[in-house]
């Protein structure tokens, strides 16, 4: 099938892929003076009274917005908030069906950093928690960062840590098969944008000691100001020998290399100059930095894509259902550290020790009990870290 050809002529067909359905009668007098006027002043009123009531009376409680920018989208690039709703609505798709949240597409026509902080603080009372997505670096740093310590509600990224989370998922089970210690790898990472510069930090997190950023610059290293303000303080706690050059230099002796960036910017060379028993996670789309049969020809232990026509697909929609889910149910009002460690090992922990093989490391997108586990692990995590509003450790 051409994928393409025939998404476009779907999307003609289905003109939207959500549409809001009514969870109440009003064919009665009475069911409609219930759900509308005159009773439905009451509920208002308790509201305007105790506005935490608004999760229990509307269904805030279990709605997020899909918000974009359109200025990094799928590969892309900037091509608008217009443009960009297909993949919104898709996305929306994916969160009711995997982890029944109902989610809308917000696009927002502005590139500009405070326009965008303040339109999401000031629709933010409508939603128990927001998703963003599709916006380009170095802003979606700052308007997560803001927004994360403005509003009590969970705020996620999920271009950089989705990816992050279902990355660190991949690597503790391609791991265990390579038998090799997380504290002890040295994990290259080609690509330092927002996804990039999240693996990094996030891989740290677990344990990983040795890691070395590269962007179309090269080796990102401590003092070099060519590289972006992210990227320079990222140099501060990675590449800690210092090293210079590009790719190749890096990846010679590397346990892991993790590709966020470029088609075909890994030769067989690189690969062949890794340490043994190599992993390899080329996520560019929709062609990867190497061909997994190349790759593997070359002496790669495990590949992974972020395509689903191979084996290994590392896609965050393994993440994002299930994280909001466990966060809404517990109405956390942050996603931190902890609940973000939990969903990577929750997502890996749905692969058994008789399923794991080379060619199988992650659950399949459409598998429900890796949707099931992130919630279940999020919510636990989110409790036993103060952050959930319902619930106390």
């Amino acid at each position: 099938m051409n994928y393409r050809e025939e998404s476009l002529k779907k999307h003609g067909e289905w003109k939207g892929k959500i549409e809001i359905v009514s969870r109440v009668e009003v064919d009665s007098r009475d069911k409609l003076s219930v759900a509308y006027t005159p009773g439905v002043a009451e509920p208002c009123m308790a509201i305007h009274e105790n506005v935490e009531k608004s999760f229990d009376l509307t269904r805030r409680w279990n709605t997020v917005p899909v918000i974009t920018d359109g200025t990094a989208v799928l590969g892309l690039g900037d091509i608008g908030p217009e443009a960009g709703m297909p993949v919104m609505e898709g996305k929306c798709a994916l969160f009711k069906t995997f982890g029944n949240v109902d989610a809308y597409p917000l696009c927002i026509n502005s590139k500009d950093t405070e326009e965008i902080i303040n339109a999401i603080k000031l629709f933010a009372g409508s939603f128990g928690g927001i998703n963003l997505e599709d916006i380009s670096a170095p802003r979606c740093f700052e308007i997560e960062t803001r927004l994360k310590e403005e509003l009590d509600i969970p705020v996620f990224h999920d271009d950089q840590h989705g990816t992050a989370i279902v990355t660190a998922a991949a690597l503790l089970n391609a791991l265990k098969l390579a038998n090799k210690n997380i504290e002890d790898i040295k994990v290259v990472i080609n690509g330092a944008g927002a996804a990039g510069i999240a693996i990094a930090k996030f891989l740290m997190a677990f344990g990983v000691k040795d890691v070395i950023a590269c962007s179309s610059k090269g080796i990102i290293v401590e003092g070099d100001t060519r590289f972006t303000k992210p990227q320079q303080e990222l140099a501060l706690i990675t590449n800690r020998n210092k090293l210079t050059g590009g790719l190749e230099v890096a990846m010679k002796g590397a346990d892991v290399f993790v590709g966020v960036s470029v088609a075909n910017c890994v030769t067989k060379e690189m690969v062949k100059s890794m340490a043994e028993k190599p992993i390899l996670f080329t996520c560019a789309n929709p062609v990867p930095e190497i061909n997994p049969q190349d790759a593997l020809d070359a002496g790669a232990f495990i590949v992974g894509t972020g395509s689903s026509q191979y084996p290994n697909q590392i896609n965050n929609v393994l993440v994002f259902p299930g994280l909001f889910r466990g966060a809404l149910d517990v109405r956390a009002n942050t996603v931190n550290k902890e609940m973000m460690m939990a969903a990577s090992r929750g997502i890996a922990a749905c692969v058994s020790e008789e399923e794991l093989n080379t060619g199988y490391i992650l659950p399949l997108a459409y598998d429900q009990r890796a949707h099931d586990s992130v919630a279940k692990a999020v919510a636990k995590a989110a409790i036993e870290t103060g952050v959930s509003k319902l619930y106390k450790k």
